[in-house]
């Protein structure tokens, strides 16, 4: 209600708004059609008595009886100055007004000019003092350092005088400076009531540039404004821009709404301002009455209706407050909360079914709660089964997933490995002919077919290795019961050359453990795989950790070899491929087929190869075998 209350005072306030723009419109339209009237008559009683036979008899006449006729003229047609100026005369410069122009062209014209204070001086002394207003400081006004303004805003007529022996032009004008007859005319057409006879609070002025050379407005309570001037917006407005002013405006001492006409001479030169307006106070006024008016009204059908409305919405909100607050002891978990309105009414129907249904719904939950415990009791049961079933799934998957990983490049190694032999056997028997055919002369070059002997022996032994891993079946004998400990240290002597070298130690914990069902030297191949890892990744002084003990894994007695260095371990991103056939860290120094042939043996024999990174770090690797 108030939005809509202010929505439709803002719009009432912008229709009297346009409505008094309106208003004053019109008005300056008035103003405007009486100076225009005034001009037209100026100039048809001009041109009547340029072409009238007593004018025609005068010129002839004696200078005495032509002055009284044009000073008796001049009064008649209320006109300040009337002279005839004949064709080619130059007193006057008759070039100078384009009115004068027009007539001894033929046209009578009729225009608003500028006179200066020699002009008017020339015509008559007291048109030049009629003229002359001192400026006065006016507030808003466009700063000046004049201080008089001693020109004239005339209303100047021509009319074209065509008679046997006489041509030239019989000219008059208005000097409308201080010419409180016109400008009263003016207020009196615009602001007088015509069905009251009542007069508004109107004012009307005309501007000689931006000074009031004529108005009604009043400095004082009777001294007119005269010599004050308009303000600077204005100025800018009507003067700088040539535009018709419709709005509120700062006049002298007060805000009036206001109409601002332009004033163009007969050079089409904007030379002054025709103003209308009226206070904007009696209207400010009203439109602050109306507001209270409205306001009081608004607050007085508020202050009837908010008890009434008060009173009919507690018998809908208390109990809809009430219900909310039972949902709310039931949200918490007071399952026993009930609204207990017994209203006939439809809110006491609703709350009554509510009551209901947390009946129900507090019996459905005591049976969940016996349910939920039972539930929780089996699913305990079968998460336990469940995560012992999901484990050996893993395990079996990840042995699967080796094992195709393994068949896969198993294939590809042994055809792999049978295309090199091939070639490599040609290089080889080609070498043993150019040995025998060189004989002697073969000594210069000896080195270079040793180097090439190497080479080729180094590349059987890759591919026995491709070999070894693609059948590892080929190169396996009899499995047979073996302990642990005499084949780790067996391993170790292997070794030995190679621990002294890296200055790395070796440090033994070897308890009984079950015996294994593997073959002897596939787990010495494994053993010295792990430990020449562990001397490589350390590459420098270290220590190699052998722990052999006896461990149960998924319910199955056997044997672990836990093999730990204090090496740099290897990175969590690639734990997943450690197993993987090429794997190396080493990028050339190695194959990468070790730990994958190590694995794909000890898989074969029942047992898996696992990897950890310490909390210590470096590197453990543990070989289980189940127990023969």
């Amino acid at each position: 209600m108030p939005l809509l209350l202010l929505l439709g005072m803002t719009r009432w306030t912008a229709d009297y708004d346009k409505l008094l723009i309106a208003n004053v419109d019109s008005d300056l339209r008035i103003a405007e059609q009486y100076l225009n009237r005034l001009m037209a008559q100026t100039g048809d009683e001009l041109t009547g008595t340029a072409e009238s036979t007593a004018f025609a008899r005068v010129l002839t006449a004696p200078d005495l009886q032509r002055d009284t006729y044009f000073r008796a003229t001049r009064e008649k047609l209320g006109l300040d100055f009337l002279y005839y100026l004949p064709e080619g005369d130059a007193v006057g410069d008759p070039s100078r007004w384009p009115v004068i122009v027009a007539a001894l062209n033929g046209t009578p014209t009729t225009a608003i000019d500028i006179f200066g204070a020699d002009d008017l001086r020339a015509l008559s002394p007291t048109l030049a003092s009629q003229a002359r207003i001192n400026l006065i400081e006016t507030k808003a006004a466009v700063p000046t350092d004049r201080t008089v303004e001693e020109r004239g805003m005339v209303v100047h007529a021509a009319a074209p005088v065509i008679l046997p022996g006489q041509k030239g032009v019989l000219v008059g004008g208005i000097l409308l400076n201080r010419n409180l007859q016109f400008i009263d005319t003016i207020n009196a057409l615009v602001y007088l009531n015509a069905v009251t006879g009542g007069e508004r609070q109107g004012t009307a002025t005309l501007f000689l540039d931006d000074v009031r050379v004529s108005t009604n407005v009043r400095l004082f309570e009777d001294v007119r404004a005269l010599g004050t001037r308009v303000s600077a917006v204005v100025r800018q407005a009507v003067l700088g821009e040539g535009r018709t002013w419709l709005d509120r405006a700062f006049v002298v001492n007060d805000w009036y709404i206001s109409g601002y006409l332009p004033l163009r001479d007969s050079f089409d030169q904007p030379v002054g301002m025709l103003y209308v307006g009226f206070l904007e106070e009696p209207f400010a006024t009203a439109k602050r009455q109306a507001y209270i008016a409205m306001l009081a009204a608004f607050v007085l059908v508020l202050a009837l209706s908010a008890p009434l409305f008060l009173w009919l919405a507690k018998g809908i909100f208390a109990p809809l407050e009430s219900m909310t607050a039972t949902m709310r002891r039931v949200r918490q978990g007071d399952l026993s909360a009930r609204n207990g309105l017994r209203a006939r009414d439809e809110i006491g129907q609703v709350a009554g079914h509510l009551d209901d249904l947390l009946d129900q719904v507090q019996d459905r939950d005591a049976r969940l709660r016996a349910w939920t415990d039972e539930l929780e009791q089996r699913v305990d049961a079968r998460t336990a089964e469940l995560k012992e079933a999901n484990a050996k799934l893993e395990d079996t998957w990840r042995q699967l997933v080796m094992s195709e990983k393994l068949a896969s490049i198993g294939e590809i190694t042994a055809g792999v490995a049978h295309e090199i032999n091939n070639p490599v056997a040609v290089i080889q028997g080609n070498l043993d002919v150019m040995r025998e055919a060189l004989g002697e002369h073969a000594a210069p070059v000896e080195t270079e077919l040793n180097l090439i002997d190497r080479q080729v022996s180094r590349i059987n032994a890759i591919v026995g290795k491709l070999l070894q891993f693609a059948r590892p079946s080929d190169f396996s004998g009899a499995e047979e019961s073996v302990s642990l400990e005499p084949v780790v240290r067996d391993c170790l002597l292997l070794v030995g050359h190679v621990l002294d070298k890296a200055a790395i130690r070796v440090e033994t914990d070897l308890a009984p453990a079950p015996d294994v069902t593997i073959e002897p030297g596939e787990m010495q191949q494994v053993v010295i795989n792990l430990l020449v890892n562990a001397v490589h990744a350390m590459e420098e002084a270290g220590a190699i950790h052998l722990t052999l003990r006896e461990e149960v894994r998924n319910g199955v007695e056997g044997a672990a070899l836990v093999v730990r260095d204090t090496g740099p371990g290897i990175p969590d991103a690639l734990l997943d491929t450690v197993f993987d056939p090429f794997f190396t860290t080493k990028q050339g120094e190695g194959t990468g087929l070790g730990l994958s042939i190590s694995q794909t043996l000890i898989s074969r024999a029942g047992g898996r190869i696992t990897y950890r990174t310490p909390s210590e770090g470096g590197a453990e690797f543990t070989v289980w075998l189940p127990a023969a």
